[in-house]
């Protein structure tokens, strides 16, 4: 994604987390058995809810290096033939369930800008024979994808990241098509972040610094012209490292999923 100014987080330095983002999540798709401020792979997948037989019919090292925040699949509820744009992909595990749910007449398109996770995700799909799915460079702020062309937009733990997240919902909403879903999961609050925390760029780069209070979180997204149908929060979702888990209790910092569908 890409690192816009927003007034809210006008203290973060915009090139570093860009760079602490990109450097985390190359880590993520090449070492994904390392240390970081949050959990990963299959177990915390399942944990999320998400399905153990469609997990064994994708790739394993697309789980291993999961890294999402809540489950919102069923929520998606994807239909053969739709076209699916996620949003953040990462190394493809969300992208290729996705896939399995439209089918070969289907498309699923990711979007990442960090190389080492797309060149993993597009060499997984291809060994694997999803040959509906396609990863594309860019950024969750500006999808290169035509206004209402898209069925479904997905997400899994990425909006947080950006500095930017009116825009990122905004442009969810154009690539829509009118009825179509965005289905989520993602970072909030429930009190705001002070500047100790939001201008921190290795918090950001946590999933953790960037994330919106609630209220502001649900106003952006109807702001953008989408009704949010459900909201859940995900408590068996945790970070790892003190800091972390210190900011999640002092701030409320919690995982949740939503639906919302453009009128």
């Amino acid at each position: 994604m890409t690192i816009a100014a927003k007034p809210t987080t006008a203290g973060v330095d915009k090139q570093e987390l860009e760079a602490r983002v990109k450097a985390m999540y190359r880590e993520v798709a090449e070492a994904p058995q390392g240390e970081f401020h949050f959990e990963m792979g299959r177990a915390l997948a399942e944990r999320l809810g998400y399905d153990p037989r469609a997990l064994d019919r994708i790739p394993t090292a697309a789980i291993d290096s999961f890294a999402g925040v809540g489950h919102f699949l069923d929520l998606a509820a994807i239909q053969p033939g739709e076209t699916v744009l996620d949003l953040g992909s990462g190394s493809g595990m969300d992208s290729l369930l996705a896939a399995l749910a439209t089918g070969p007449g289907g498309q699923v398109l990711g979007l990442d800008m960090t190389a080492a996770q797309r060149e993993k995700a597009e060499r997984l799909a291809h060994e694997a024979g999803f040959g509906q799915v396609t990863f594309h460079a860019g950024y969750i702020e500006a999808p290169p994808f035509a206004d209402g062309s898209i069925d479904v937009v997905i997400s899994n733990g990425v909006i947080n990241l950006s500095a930017d997240k009116p825009r990122v919902f905004s442009e969810a909403a154009r690539v829509l098509r009118h009825g179509g879903r965005l289905a989520l999961a993602d970072i909030v609050t429930e009190k705001p972040l002070p500047e100790s925390v939001s201008c921190n760029a290795t918090l950001w780069a946590a999933c953790i610094g960037g994330a919106l209070q609630q209220d502001d979180y649900r106003a952006a997204i109807e702001a953008a012209g989408l009704a949010i149908e459900t909201w859940r929060e995900h408590p068996e979702y945790r970070f790892l490292t003190d800091s972390a888990q210190g900011a999640s209790a002092t701030y409320g910092v919690k995982s949740i999923s939503l639906l919302a569908v453009k009128a």
